[in-house]
């Protein structure tokens, strides 16, 4: 049996998630956009609630297409705060709206999200080596600086904490502890990525 992080063991999605997504490098524009997002709905609930949804959100905003996002009219909204199957929360459905927008401003200035969001780790995921869960920190300087850029670019809902699950989700940083069987892959897939 896989030794795996304790964090995934409550459902077979987690499960899933973990073994298949959670720390392997995203270069690709379109999925780090849809991480930001689902991160961003994610603050102050758990990553399972956002994880469930995940098939709704994905329908409900285009398939995480900025460029639709950054169009969406007063109806839209209304219509996503109707909508049961994502979180409905008037606030983020307006930050997520405003994030496509700064997003898209971001490709512009630096040719590619994916361009921009890698330097807070000098172009290559950390490679950590957390012996137990309670050792990984909620935030760091580099999410700290992250946080601080996309601010400073428009952004919102991107706290360090967001920031730093963000990092986590998209490969920026290997968190997996090294008795998990995928801290090695995941750190196999980092001298390869890009």
């Amino acid at each position: 049996m896989k030794t795996r992080c304790e964090w995934c063991l409550g459902t077979d999605l987690m499960t899933a998630y973990h073994d298949e997504e959670w720390g392997v490098p995203v270069h690709d524009d379109l999925k780090l956009f849809e991480f930001l997002v689902l991160d961003a709905f994610q603050a102050g609930l758990s990553w399972s609630t956002i994880l469930k949804k995940r098939p709704n959100f994905k329908r409900a905003f285009n398939n995480f297409d900025a460029a639709k996002i950054a169009r969406y009219t007063d109806r839209k909204i209304e219509g996503l705060l109707a909508d049961p199957g994502i979180v409905r929360n008037r606030l983020k459905v307006l930050a997520t709206i405003g994030n496509a927008k700064a997003f898209l401003e971001t490709q512009d200035v630096f040719g590619s999200f994916d361009d921009f969001i890698w330097q807070f780790v000098d172009g290559k995921p950390q490679q950590n080596k957390w012996k137990t869960m309670t050792q990984i920190p909620a935030q760091t300087k580099q999410s700290d600086a992250m946080s601080k850029a996309l601010k400073d670019r428009g952004f919102r809902f991107v706290g360090s904490t967001i920031c730093y699950a963000f990092m986590q989700a998209a490969g920026l940083v290997n968190d997996h502890v090294v008795g998990c069987y995928r801290h090695t892959e995941v750190g196999k897939m980092a001298i390869s990525a890009k």
